[in-house]
């Protein structure tokens, strides 16, 4: 299946992207796609109630707008240097552990809407990056058991505010939770709609010209591990997203780093998992 949350901000209703295409709304379901959801076999359930009603289903109206095709997470977990060769353009090595930090729930965001630069910033970065959805309950997960707490897998934009990031001391999450900064979606893609998670290929452009290009084989700690070494350190919840890391070609690694300004326009996709775009405006 692939989920979807269409509507205006703060009152999108759920849905699902038919095989033909065609984008229906399942609120009649009665349920949203968060923690309960999932938690209560959601997926499953849903997709059993699909089956019986799908000739029932109201199509979105043309045009309307995407949110997240999950409602707000407990919390956003990031990988950190997880390409080699981004680490190689970041001046870093591969860890010898994944490197963890968070993003805000309250960062994400809808996958077209506008990139709002935060105020006091001046270095806004782009990265795309695979991430994936935690289905049940994990806590001291095994590598072979990790598959079965997957909900399934979203393109997602972790953009990184790097003077905040880098150069106001502390912790990486400061640069990384401003609001809009994690547009995600358009849809969760559940695991059998995805052929091979390790062969995806990936881009991101900015104004028409691509800085990113790569392919989620070049992930260095892949999903089962990073799965089951997160749930090592904190319970991960259903409904809560994981974000694998980035490959190289963001604004800090070129010389000198480019970051974004007012006007620009981002677009970015992932094989299998659509694409997105986010117009840069000023802070409001």
């Amino acid at each position: 299946m692939k989920l979807i949350r269409k509507g205006q901000l703060g009152e999108e209703a759920p849905g699902l992207i038919l095989k033909d295409g065609q984008e229906v709304e399942t609120s009649t379901f009665g349920e949203d796609y968060d923690e309960v959801f999932f938690e209560t076999d959601g997926l499953q359930r849903l997709q059993e109630w699909v089956m019986e009603n799908e000739n029932d289903l109201p199509v979105f109206p043309e045009g309307e707008r995407y949110g997240a095709p999950i409602a707000r997470p407990s919390k956003i977990v990031c990988i950190g240097l997880n390409f080699d060769d981004h680490a190689a353009e970041s001046g870093m090595e591969i860890p010898e552990e994944p490197v963890l930090f968070f993003k805000a729930s309250s960062a994400l965001c809808g996958p077209n809407d506008e990139l709002v630069l935060p105020r006091g910033g001046n270095k806004t970065d782009w990265e795309v990056e695979l991430a994936f959805v935690v289905g049940k309950r994990a806590s001291y997960v095994d590598e072979k058991d990790a598959m079965d707490y997957l909900a399934g897998y979203a393109l997602h934009n972790d953009y990184s505010e790097r003077a905040f990031q880098l150069e106001r001391f502390g912790q990486w999450v400061k640069g990384k939770s401003c609001d809009t900064f994690a547009p995600f979606g358009p849809f969760l893609a559940t695991p059998e709609e995805i052929e091979d998670v390790n062969n995806l290929q990936m881009w991101l452009k900015v104004n028409g010209e691509v800085m990113q290009s790569s392919n989620t084989s070049n992930l260095h700690y892949k999903i089962p591990f990073l799965l089951s070494y997160v749930s090592q350190f904190m319970a991960l919840l259903p409904g809560d997203i994981i974000s694998t890391g980035t490959p190289p070609g963001v604004g800090l690694g070129m010389d000198p780093p480019v970051y974004l300004k007012a006007g620009d326009f981002v677009e970015l996709g992932i094989d299998q998992l659509g694409s997105s775009a986010q117009k840069v405006v000023a802070s409001k």
